[in-house]
């Protein structure tokens, strides 16, 4: 599989919250201001993307030259919690009101399902090293395209009024199951 049609299938087709259903808890918890949702994704995009690098050496390199393929899942969760108090602390120092506005989502990354999935499944796939890193940064990015395109729905909705028995999660479900509708119109883009 060539990397352009990888990027398509990971950013579009099979984006990991509308067709995947992973990482919905910061989907839809972070999904109130667009600019909250881009630091959120630019956060997702480096923890994906570094954490897919780094184990993807792990797996190829330690495990399974040891034979203990069986401590993937743990080995995996291990280093997406380092690299995501590496991410913490540097945003604390760099930029501390985006660490403010992304509160208790930010440490969630570490349990964000997404991040790990798309580690296991690079592996899965018998991606190579770059194969593996330029899914896990297509797929942060469909990632961060789906977050920031609720963003905006619900900020352009707070404008225009909705009725008051759709007020918070009732309204939020529907629009991204809208959402994952008009991505289902990608699933013809790539064979």
């Amino acid at each position: 599989m060539d990397l352009i049609t990888i990027i398509i299938l990971a950013l579009l087709v099979n984006n990991v919250v509308l067709a995947q259903f992973l990482g919905i808890c910061p989907f839809l918890g972070v999904s109130n201001k667009v600019s909250t949702s881009l630091g959120m994704g630019a956060a997702v995009v480096f923890v994906m993307s570094l954490a897919n690098l780094v184990t993807y050496m792990i797996q190829n390199f330690i495990l399974v030259p040891l034979h203990i393929e069986f401590m993937q899942t743990i080995t995996f969760i291990l280093i997406i919690a380092f690299l995501v108090q590496v991410v913490e602390l540097i945003m604390k120092k760099s930029a501390p009101s985006l660490y403010q506005a992304l509160g208790i989502y930010l440490p969630l990354i570490t349990t964000n399902c997404a991040v790990l999935g798309i580690a296991i499944l690079a592996v899965q796939k018998n991606f190579t090293l770059v194969s593996s890193v330029v899914y896990a940064s297509a797929t942060a990015v469909g990632f961060t395209l789906a977050l920031v395109l609720l963003a905006g729905i619900r900020e352009q909705l707070e404008l225009n009024g909705y009725p008051k028995g759709m007020k918070g999660f009732p309204l939020t479900l529907i629009t991204a199951g809208l959402l994952s509708l008009a991505f289902m119109g990608f699933s013809g883009l790539v064979k």
